[in-house]
């Protein structure tokens, strides 16, 4: 064998820098299910079965083209992916093995590693999916102290010609960002288009009934699985959201309702992060709406920032130096992720809606990831491995390329600084705002002492007055800190006394 070309469960597209130059008389593909992937952080069954699902799909694909090597969940072999894969070596003894940069260092120096101890030449291509080459982004960082999006987002702007009018923004401004943090008050978000599903075929019922019997004790749940698995179901959940609610996604985008877990957001991350859609034809989807006047620009703008900018961002952080990353923690967090994470049972509505969505769906969007479970435990000082962990097994489109920085360097901090100016730290006052969570439930959003007091907002004074030195000069932080001043005397005290308690009782919880 000449190439053995590997292809893993995120790289499910046609074309694949993997297959130039295949020979289909001297090359193979190679691609595998392996329990492992499941494990190593403990996935939901609807995150494995997308994976799986979508796997076999490509699979059936690749048959009518290439030599293929498929291995199901069920199949025998070593549960790891890496164990598996330097056995395919021993057996086939390929001159190279060639394969796309993976989206996880961890499975990037395990096959490397095993290429090297087999002899083997490692051929890692340039993965053509993203608008932006890691060399390219390394190049862009090069010499600055702290990274940011905005800076980042202009760059690609200009480079791509996406929004421009002789070289400046549209609309004369870069973002719109203010115009798209909008709350739907106490009225609602009325009537909201639901987004398309799709009904398993064959092939999804069988990964479905696959991961049930080998994940059962897995979180989540798969009843009403229907998230979109090939390139056309892809495309066709594209088009719903372009014509039904990228209208509406500017302006909502940040806020939140109970019962309503997608409301005007899109629902195609994980299409992309699987490579069923491309991002270029993502961004031109959203610009034809608006050069055909059927979109506002704060809308697609706001839109585009998410993929143009953010998406290739954090992907560039990662891979800057994702080991620093990944064992990151500035904040010297280290209480335990409290274990209504996994099943929702709490008091609290907001996390208790957040978190059961999500092991319904897979899904939650970016503010409640951010504000909701990701605020929760910066406030907590949860130690940020298990947040990390935590992100990437219950959420579909979670690859650790685009979660890590996402949970670690915005959400978490613990990078201190390196990704984003300052934390995204925040009261139950937020979540008052943003949604309609604090109706009804049993805490008080404006109260940080007593039995009623919202243990967002308790945390979030205890969080400022514990980490005051790092911020109290911040240039962008310092006046969220200095409002410690404006607490009545010896009220300070108290709410630290009850935020000790409350750690001990949510630690205590803890399985």
């Amino acid at each position: 064998m000449r190439h053995l070309v590997v292809v893993l469960g995120d790289q499910l597209n046609l074309d694949s820098h993997a297959f130039d130059d295949f020979d289909e008389a001297a090359d193979c593909v190679w691609m595998a299910e392996r329990l492992g992937e499941s494990t190593h952080v403990w996935s939901t069954k609807a995150r494995s079965a997308l994976f799986i699902a979508a796997m076999r799909h490509f699979a059936s694909e690749l048959r009518q083209r290439f030599p293929l090597l498929y291995t199901r969940l069920d199949d025998h072999g070593p549960g790891d992916l890496v164990e598996h894969l330097a056995a395919a070596l021993d057996e086939h003894t390929p001159e190279r093995l060639v394969i796309v940069r993976p989206g996880e260092h961890r499975l990037r120096a395990g096959i490397q590693a095993a290429c090297k101890a087999r002899g083997v030449q490692y051929v890692e291509r340039p993965d053509r999916h993203f608008l932006c080459a890691t060399a390219d982004f390394h190049e862009w960082a090069r010499g600055k102290t702290q990274l940011r999006m905005e800076h980042f987002y202009r760059w690609m702007r200009q480079r791509h010609g996406i929004l421009l009018d002789g070289g400046k923004p549209v609309g004369g401004r870069w973002n719109f960002d203010a115009e798209n943090r909008g709350h739907f008050g106490r009225e609602g978000p009325g009537w909201v288009p639901r987004p398309i599903g799709f009904e398993p075929d064959e092939l999804t019922a069988s990964a479905l009934a696959d991961v049930a019997r080998a994940l059962a004790d897995h979180p989540g749940e798969l009843t009403g699985f229907d998230w979109p698995v090939t390139r056309d179901a892809a495309l066709q959940a594209l088009d719903d959201f372009m014509e039904h609610r990228l209208a509406a996604f500017g302006q909502w985008q940040d806020a939140m309702w109970t019962g309503e877990p997608y409301l005007f957001h899109a629902r195609v991350s994980a299409c992309m992060n699987l490579r069923l859609l491309d991002p270029r034809e993502v961004i031109d989807a959203a610009l034809a709406r608006y050069d055909q006047g059927k979109v506002g620009l704060p809308a697609v703008e706001g839109f585009v920032r998410q993929i143009l900018g953010w998406r290739e961002y954090v992907r560039g952080v990662y891979w800057l130096a994702p080991e620093r990353l990944l064992a990151s923690n500035a904040l010297r967090a280290h209480a335990p992720l409290p274990w209504f994470y996994w099943t929702g049972d709490t008091d609290m509505t907001c996390l208790r809606e957040t978190v059961t969505q999500t092991l319904q769906t897979g899904y939650a969007h970016h503010i409640q990831r951010l504000m909701v479970t990701g605020n929760f435990a910066l406030l907590l000082g949860v130690e940020p491995k298990q947040i990390h962990e935590w992100y990437l097994a219950v959420y579909v489109d979670a690859v650790e390329w685009v979660e890590a920085p996402n949970t670690l360097g915005m959400s978490q901090f613990a990078d201190g600084g390196r990704m984003v100016s300052k934390p995204y730290a925040a009261s139950g006052r937020y979540i008052e705002r943003m949604s309609n969570y604090c109706q009804g439930c049993r805490f008080d959003p404006g109260e940080a002492l007593g039995p009623t007091a919202c243990p967002f907002t308790t945390l979030y004074w205890d969080f400022l007055d514990r980490h005051r030195t790092r911020f109290w000069n911040h240039p962008r932080a310092a006046m969220q800190w200095r409002s410690l001043d404006r607490l009545p005397e010896g009220k300070l005290g108290k709410i630290r006394a009850q935020a000790r308690e409350l750690r001990d009782t949510l630690s205590s919880s803890t399985d």
